[in-house]
């Protein structure tokens, strides 16, 4: 059984590729990565490796979860944070009827491993958010953040671009086949520019989108989330516009007379690691092709190999797709496609555009995703990600009170009772996962999609104790 490499690996074959006649293989764009930046990220990895981590180990717990520094950490951020922002324990939060558990404060990452900063050594079963689906710091995309800052840290937007943006822009039309690219910093900022630009292309403004789909909270994506409406939209119901519409996720579809756009993940994440029955995608795509609605890929979470494919949708192709999460592996950047017919609406700048951000295609976060999409199409990752998973969800059947299991790939939810008694006992035994679904009844497993077998076998052993 095929399981994918782990960095330790990855690690030699940088050694070999420096020690033979081409730095290329292990960086796509190597040419731009100064030997300086793949020192510095050599020093930087060395840190976790005096202590013996390789990136894919088990745990190694030296005080209780939290330890005394992360409580200690907390109490410092409970002080000035938002109290709506971290989860923390109840002498901090008892009043507004929040989560009596602290979390762990980071200090260290490498592969599928976070240190914490009380020395213990877990293991990453979210890959940050889905994030880090190469592993966290993964050494040819830092190498290439390195260079980078070495070179030009912060373009202007839309006024004065640079060449990792255009390369970038490039790289992904190719990949997924559509034409135009707006980018941004956050999954957020891609649907937003997704709503927005079918609201030019239609000169229509209503948004369908469906039960359990997450697009973010700024205030266009908030307007139509179909994940905890009331708990996100009921506090700022008076800021949000009236373009939303709803349906049951998988059902039957309404009539699209009038919409701009309907909006949709392939594959829903926060909403359960839910897929589809066969053909409603299609389905979707053709009612919305004939009343004239233009077609939202959400691909932002489930995209970039998550799901076992480079795109959910596979070769279903929307007029709009928005990326973001393991598009730079670590740094904040997004991106939403479209097809020319579609962004051509928006027309040519007059000289100051109508829709563009201060760090919009910055420089680092494009050398980033393009080292990051060298070494997906490199090792194949979407490959990995659908082989591994195949294995998991096999494996996951097999543990006592998994009583089913959602999703595709390395998008995984096990469906357990007690969500989150079972995340604060796997938290207890050194593995972070998160619960999804609209009553948390799925324990969502989106581990970097290079993880070992040896670290999914100790997590399965793990979920088997809390289970018990």
């Amino acid at each position: 059984m095929p399981v994918a490499v782990g960095l330790a690996g990855f690690r030699k074959e940088r050694r070999e590729s420096r020690a033979g006649s081409t730095a290329e293989e292990g960086i796509g764009h190597a040419e731009r990565v100064s030997q300086a930046g793949l020192v510095g990220t050599a020093a930087a990895v060395s840190a976790m490796l005096a202590v013996g981590v390789t990136g894919n180990d088990l745990p190694a717990l030296i005080t209780e979860l939290p330890g005394p520094a992360s409580r200690a950490w907390v109490d410092r951020l409970a002080a000035r944070e938002c109290p709506a922002i971290t989860s923390r324990r109840a002498r901090r939060a008892a009043a507004l009827g929040a989560s009596d558990t602290d979390p762990v404060v980071w200090s260290e990452s490498l592969g599928c491993n976070v240190k914490d900063v009380d020395g213990n050594i877990l293991v990453d079963l979210c890959a940050g958010f889905g994030v880090m689906a190469l592993g966290h710091r993964h050494p040819a995309v830092m190498a290439a953040g390195q260079a980078q800052l070495g070179l030009l840290p912060h373009a202007m937007g839309d006024a004065f671009p640079d060449v990792r943006r255009v390369e970038l822009m490039e790289r992904l039309c190719a990949r997924t086949g559509l034409d135009r690219v707006i980018f941004g910093c956050s999954g957020s900022d891609a649907v937003e520019a997704a709503i927005k630009t079918a609201r030019l292309a239609t000169g229509r403004h209503r948004i369908l989108s469906f039960e359990g789909g997450y697009h973010g909270l700024a205030s266009a994506p908030l307007a139509v989330i179909g994940y905890h409406v009331d708990a996100f939209q009921e506090p700022f119901r008076p800021l949000l516009g009236a373009h939303g519409d709803r349906a049951p996720w998988g059902g039957p579809i309404p009539d699209l007379s009038g919409h701009a756009a309907v909006l949709v993940e392939p594959l829903q994440g926060r909403g359960g690691m839910r897929a589809p029955a066969d053909g409603w995608l299609e389905e979707l795509h053709a009612k919305a092709r004939a009343a004239g609605a233009l077609v939202i890929h959400d691909e932002i979470y489930c995209g970039l190999g998550r799901a076992g494919a480079w795109l959910a949708a596979g070769a279903l192709k929307p007029d709009l797709l928005c990326l973001g999460k393991a598009l730079a592996c670590g740094y904040p950047i997004s991106a939403c496609l479209g097809t020319a017919a579609v962004m051509d609406a928006w027309g040519a700048s007059t000289g100051e555009a109508i829709h563009t951000q201060t760090f919009l295609g910055n420089p680092v976060g494009c050398a980033m995703a393009l080292a990051a999409l060298d070494e997906m199409e490199r090792i194949d990752l979407p490959g990995q990600s659908l082989a591994t998973g195949d294995w998991l969800r096999a494996r996951l059947l097999e543990v006592p009170g998994v009583r089913g299991v959602t999703g595709r790939g390395l998008m995984l939810g096990a469906v357990v009772d007690h969500s989150l008694r079972a995340m604060r006992g796997m938290q207890s035994r050194g593995y972070l996962v998160l619960p999804a679904g609209e009553r948390g009844e799925v324990l969502g497993i989106t581990p970097p999609l290079v993880v070992s077998q040896h670290v999914l076998e100790g997590a399965l052993d793990a979920l088997t104790q809390v289970l018990a």
